[in-house]
């Protein structure tokens, strides 16, 4: 079976648009492919991070996963830290990229804007890292969103250099392909940003923790617009925050935006947001229950992640010291 890589950063609680954006497809993909999922905890602190609250971020996020559907009996879930592999092959990997490539990378400066100089040197060669995450298995397919498909294309970059390099062929080219679910989730308090965990308001948000009141809470104080729902997509055209939460109802109840409006076309906003509640309680409050459970025995997750770290290595080593050698290492 093709092998699949994907990561999430263990900071914050996961939300409503990581489980639609990402977890969700991850599950889907179990069926047909060899899946390896990683809790990215060394880009983590590519910003800084409290330790403790790290290590329990890192927990919750594995519980979430769990919760959601991941198996970790067949397929392999740990915390990137747990790897050397990793860090070896990124730091190979930081010698082959060229500084040409990381200064076209437009996620490092969305993010740091314009403080670049007082961010750390590990934010600016994450690419480096993300491409060694891949690359340290091999793994053919990566599910990302638009945001990182420049992310995947240095990656084959560095792939291609290091195998011109050394005149071998040993890395392959890596598919970036964006699921046929993927959902964009946006803002519950504003329709033109990205649902986030930095958010400073937890409202803008639905959290994976969050029970039936608080889902409903949120929702009932979600940002809105006076007109009713059209009975057609292009009456969302310029109402994007009708548009989010059109958009969450068809992710979670399977139905496309023009099946939802069909239904509920007309109506306004009050009646909507009870129908949406509802479809979003019956998907998230047992991910929720489920994680809860989890979470009140540590040495179970501990246990699951430590098996997946060494699960992990045994395919990443041996692959990464083959790396090393050609690079002239002794080995």
């Amino acid at each position: 079976m093709t092998r699949v890589f994907s990561g999430i950063q263990p900071t914050g609680i996961p939300h409503l648009g990581n489980y639609l954006g990402a977890i969700r497809n991850w599950v889907a993909l179990q069926d047909d492919h060899e899946c390896i999922f990683c809790l990215v905890d060394l880009h983590a602190i590519t910003v800084w991070q409290n330790p403790t609250e790290l290590r329990e971020q890192t927990r919750q996020q594995a519980a979430v996963l769990l919760a959601s559907g991941i198996d970790p009996v067949k397929h392999i879930l740990f915390n990137q830290s747990a790897v050397s592999a990793h860090t070896r092959l990124g730091w190979i990997f930081n010698c082959v990229a060229r500084l040409g490539w990381l200064n076209r990378m437009t996620q490092f400066k969305d993010k740091a804007g314009k403080d670049r100089e007082n961010h750390s040197a590990g934010l600016y060669v994450y690419p480096n890292l993300m491409a060694a995450d891949i690359l340290a298995y091999k793994a053919t397919r990566v599910p990302v969103g638009d945001d990182q498909r420049q992310h995947i294309e240095l990656a084959n970059d560095i792939a291609k250099k290091f195998n011109h390099d050394y005149e071998v062929e040993f890395f392959p080219e890596i598919e970036a392909f964006v699921p046929p679910q993927a959902a964009r989730v946006m803002s519950l308090r504003d329709g033109a940003k990205k649902m986030s965990k930095s958010d400073a308001s937890a409202q803008s948000r639905i959290d994976m923790t969050d029970d039936a009141d608080t889902i409903a809470l949120k929702i009932r104080r979600a940002k809105t617009d006076p007109e009713p729902l059209p009975s057609s997509p292009e009456g969302l055209a310029e109402r994007p925050e009708a548009r989010n939460l059109v958009g969450l109802y068809a992710a979670l109840a399977d139905q496309t935006p023009e099946q939802v409006l069909q239904q509920h076309g007309g109506e306004g906003f009050g009646p909507f947001k009870k129908a949406l509640t509802d479809v979003l309680v019956a998907r998230i409050e047992p991910i929720a229950q489920e994680t809860a459970r989890l979470l009140g025995d540590v040495p179970h997750i501990d246990a699951i992640l430590r098996d997946g770290g060494q699960r992990a290595a045994t395919i990443a080593d041996p692959i990464v010291t083959e790396a090393e050698r050609l690079v002239g290492f002794l080995k």
